[in-house]
């Protein structure tokens, strides 16, 4: 149980720079206290104990602002950062090493009772401010989901929904889809420099310009060339011998 409790307060450290201290995260930290207070409201589910676990998880929800079904699985290290209106619904699951933060919902869209409704989270997956992840389906492992993104269908693994609908970013090398490095490093809130499609399409259409109006360049100054001296009047003045499209200061602008 301690080895347990040490791990727990350890993934706080390591992702949130603004823990101090293990005795701070141990007393100041609501994701924490839900976890913990999640753990004996399942043992609860798990044994009959069904009023006792959804009081429990009640006491849990008016403690911490999170509100955990008693049925739903949690797995080591997971760590709910600020958390204030997270929602988990009965039948999920969430994976060793997962960060949710603050108005996330694992939310379920079946009436059927006993059915999987909620989705299963794989291990290390984040879930970013509001996102809301509503389904029976799973989101694989190293998966991130954008904020405010609304994901009605299953994420592969290490690739980034983004959106409403959610729309999916695949991994580039089956990771995470920002990974750059052998052992990538934890991303705060789930951010990456690649999961913007807006941003993605506006740095292509930028780089199109910029590579047509380098050819027609070339094309007149071609043309010039080939032109005797008597038919060059035939070149309009206004042809565009030169480049003056600026592609880096407008990639800047998007971002890149």
């Amino acid at each position: 149980m301690f080895a347990r409790l040490r791990s727990d307060i350890q993934c706080i450290l390591e992702r949130d720079p603004a823990a101090r201290s293990a005795f701070e995260v141990l007393t100041c930290y609501p994701g924490l206290h839900a976890v913990l207070l999640h753990r004996p409201a399942h043992w609860c589910w798990n044994n009959g104990l069904l009023w006792l676990g959804r009081f429990i998880s009640h006491i849990n929800r008016f403690l911490t602002g999170i509100e955990i079904h008693p049925g739903a699985k949690i797995g080591d290290r997971v760590f709910f950062d600020h958390a204030m209106g997270t929602v988990v619904g009965e039948t999920a699951e969430i994976g060793d090493g997962c960060t949710i933060y603050q108005g996330v919902t694992l939310g379920g869209t079946s009436l059927y009772k006993g059915a999987k409704r909620h989705p299963t989270l794989g291990r290390d997956v984040v879930v970013s401010a509001g996102a809301k992840v509503l389904g029976g389906f799973e989101v694989g492992d190293g998966a991130k989901i954008g904020s405010n993104a609304v994901v009605i269908k299953p994420v592969p693994a290490g690739a980034t929904a983004v959106g409403i609908p959610a729309r999916i970013i695949p991994s580039k090398t089956g990771e995470s889809a920002d990974v750059t490095e052998a052992a990538p490093k934890f991303q705060a809130y789930g951010i990456t420099q690649e999961d913007d499609p807006l941003q993605q399409a506006l740095r292509g259409l930028v780089d199109s310009a910029a590579s047509q109006e380098h050819q027609i360049a070339l094309l007149w100054q071609a043309i010039e060339k080939m032109a005797e001296a008597r038919e060059r009047d035939c070149v309009p003045k206004d042809a565009a011998r030169t480049e003056c499209f600026e592609a880096d200061k407008l990639n800047q602008l998007v971002g890149k």
